[in-house]
């Protein structure tokens, strides 16, 4: 297994494998309901997607390096793609178990049948006939192919069949091959055909073609046929450039990002081996560019899979929480000045955050808003609201990351829209991420200047609103809003803060020695007889400087409690190194994205949170902003969630050096699931609020 050499460590991209692992434990769990089963299926495949997009051709393109450089990384790269290709195929066997054997036969006692070629009727063969004349024809594009005569560009992440032909009347005849597309990008992936009785039949748009491929190769038999997929590398390498029109880079990259070098092909794993080495020959790939898969790719089209209003067969409803002591003000800016509040999304509504933005743009003594925008979504209330309060007379500003993967196209959209209302808009450094969650508005009330902020671990985006779980803070306390403004100010002046920070922690300027110094100070109060402890909750732990701490904060004789949604490179547990570490990892019906940092400090209790995981990217090459929660209610109220998750027993898996995500299990009889119990906690303190009133 591929480790760094060093320490004991989990490669960062093993560990993600094993994070994806999770989330196929979900779609394999039949406590789960058959439909979120089913997404579950989707989100692991559109993981492993970007993940060969990205984090696979990264390796391979250190592979192209020469080999003294190569000696000079921590890891081989070539191991790690051996590595990750052996895990890779092990979880597809689980994919296509899962699909076959567990899915497939529980959506039949559902009434809801998946057919092949071979199940049709007469009339369902009819309907799946016309329904290709009338729309799939034209864009089938079959290809006979001709070795080293005719190689054909594969498109990314698109979906083709091979097929393995032979000349009709000819049966001793050689073989031949050819490609056609299965058209997904122009008609729905899952097509509902004529019942042959109660209930739904579907079949999958490859098996529509499959029947019809006969139609353009008239003087052959089709032996069978495989379906292939290629992906390609997405990076845009462009992250540590720092001279030139950077948005015109970004602009002619992701003209590029399609056409890139083959990442990833992937093949039905019953292909002969006399065709595989055909397409391998044809489109010039090796044994580490290939990945076995079952009939079907693309799994991520799942998440279109059509549930025939089958609401028992999903999760029931958890309708997001009024805030009410912020959306049902009045003053709402009086609300949030008389003291600090704080959102737990999607347990509570986004509607408090929006309204901050809303309320700012319609208020005559708001002079200036201010935000900075990661991920923002298709349609979005808070950019809107930006270009309302600018056309009101406000001065407005917003800093736009358009290094954010994947969404860099989008984000240049609202850039644009933004500039041409009359928004003051700020993009990227170059190599530098900003991802830090911040606004500000500035009111005006008899010629006295007020700062509101809010500080989140989340994007200002009202989709993911809805499916991550997040912690927001509104507040007006001078010590964290004026920082908040020197923040802003540097990201438009890019001119070094006069003063230290000495309340945020932010990357660039003391995010790293800030968590290094605490983790130190923990070490120094376990050395002089104290009880030391660290609760760390984050995305991803990578860092290494970081991991080096806190082995050695756990040799003093500090408790570690990590909960780590993703990326571990640190083992916990090990003699020597960790034994005082435990890490747990929980995937549910949310997405784990608050990054939450607790330190005992003795007595103090300390408490933070944050918009960075402990990664090097995240403290060395990003502005980052870690926020200090000062008012006590808040911090117990945090600290009793995280808490909660430290004695989840259902939905929490313990990370260790052999991977296996092992269910966590703890000495309570009862089953606690902590997203379930924090949202029915929430809402009966809402609930016991209004009765009080």
């Amino acid at each position: 297994m591929a480790e760094d050499k060093k320490m004991t460590l989990i490669h960062r991209d093993i560990s993600w494998l094993s994070f994806n692992h999770r989330v196929l434990q979900e779609a394999e769990d039949p406590a789960v309901p058959l439909f979120e089963r089913i997404k579950f299926l989707a989100i692991y495949s559109s993981n492993l997607d970007e993940f060969f997009r990205v984090r696979a051709a990264h390796h391979r393109n250190l592979m192209r390096l020469g080999k003294k450089t190569q000696k000079k990384l921590e890891f081989s790269p070539k191991h790690v793609i051996k590595d990750i290709l052996e895990i890779v195929n092990e979880q597809q066997e689980k994919v296509s178990h899962i699909f076959e054997t567990q899915i497939i036969p529980d959506l039949k006692r559902n009434g809801i049948r998946i057919l092949r070629r071979l199940d049709l009727n007469d009339e369902q063969q009819h309907f799946v006939e016309e329904y290709f004349s009338d729309n799939l024809l034209p864009f089938v594009q079959p290809v006979l192919l001709v070795k080293g005569m005719v190689r054909p560009f594969l498109n990314n992440a698109e979906l083709y069949l091979s097929l393995h032909l032979k000349r009709k009347g000819k049966p001793n005849s050689q073989s031949e091959f050819a490609i056609v597309k299965v058209p997904s990008d122009y008609s729905p992936r899952f097509v509902e055909i004529p019942k042959a009785e109660d209930g739904h039949d579907i079949i999958i748009l490859d098996d529509i073609v499959r029947h019809n491929v006969s139609l353009f190769f008239p003087g052959y038999d089709i032996i069978d046929t495989y379906s292939i997929k290629l992906t390609r590398d997405a990076e845009l390498y462009i992250d540590d450039e720092f001279q030139g029109d950077l948005i015109s880079k970004i602009k002619k990259s992701l003209n590029k990002r399609n056409v890139g070098p083959p990442s990833r092909f992937v093949y039905d794993r019953d292909m002969p081996k006399n065709l595989m080495a055909f397409l391998m020959d044809t489109f010039e790939l090796d044994f580490a560019d290939i990945i076995r898969e079952g009939r079907y790719h693309n799994n991520f089209d799942f998440f279109k899979f059509p549930s025939f209003g089958n609401e028992h067969l999903k999760n029931n409803p958890l309708p997001p929480i009024p805030y009410d002591e912020l959306e049902k003000v009045d003053d709402f800016f009086g609300a949030i000045k008389a003291k600090e509040h704080l959102i737990h999304v999607p347990y509570q509504s986004y509607d408090s955050v929006v309204r901050f933005f809303e309320e700012a743009a319609n208020d005559p003594d708001v002079t200036h808003i201010k935000i900075v925008q990661y991920r923002v979504a298709r349609k979005s209330k808070i950019m809107n609201a930006m270009i309302k309060a600018v056309k009101s007379g406000k001065q407005v500003m917003v800093f736009v990351e358009i290094k954010a993967r994947f969404d860099e196209e989008a984000n240049l959209k609202w850039g644009e829209k933004l500039e041409q209302a009359g928004v003051q808009v700020f993009y990227s450094f170059p190599g530098l991420k900003v991802h830090s969650k911040l606004a500000l508005i500035r009111r005006e009330k008899n010629g006295v200047g007020e700062l509101y902020s809010y500080l989140g671990t989340g994007n200002f985006h009202e989709g993911t609103a809805t499916v991550y779980s997040d912690l927001g803070l509104f507040t007006s306390d001078e010590r964290l809003t004026s920082e908040v403004a020197r923040v802003f100010n540097f990201l438009e002046t890019v001119k070094l803060p006069q003063t230290e920070f000495k309340h945020l922690l932010v990357g660039q300027f003391n995010l790293r020695s800030s968590l290094m110094n605490k983790i130190e100070r923990e070490i120094k109060h376990a050395k002089a007889g104290h009880k030391a402890h660290m609760i760390l909750k984050m995305n991803s732990l990578e860092d290494l400087e970081i991991i080096q701490k806190l082995y050695e904060a756990s040799n003093a004789g500090v408790k570690i409690d990590l909960i780590v949604r993703g990326i571990c490179c640190l083992v916990p547990q090990i003699k020597g190194y960790s034994e005082n570490i435990n890490a747990i990892s929980i995937v549910d019906r949310y997405l784990e994205h608050a990054r939450i940092f607790w330190f005992k400090n003795h007595k103090e209790n300390e408490l933070y949170l944050s918009s960075a995981d402990f990664m090097k990217r995240n403290l060395s090459y990003r502005i980052e902003t870690a926020f200090p929660i000062y008012n006590e209610e808040i911090k117990s109220e945090i600290k009793s969630f995280l808490d909660l998750q430290l004695t989840d027993n259902v939905k929490a898996r313990i990370l260790d050096k052999k991977r296996t995500n092992i269910y966590h299990k703890t000495q309570n009889d009862m089953s606690i699931r902590s997203q379930i119990e924090m949202y029915y906690r929430i809402l009966r303190k809402t609930e016991s609020k209004i009765i009080h009133k």
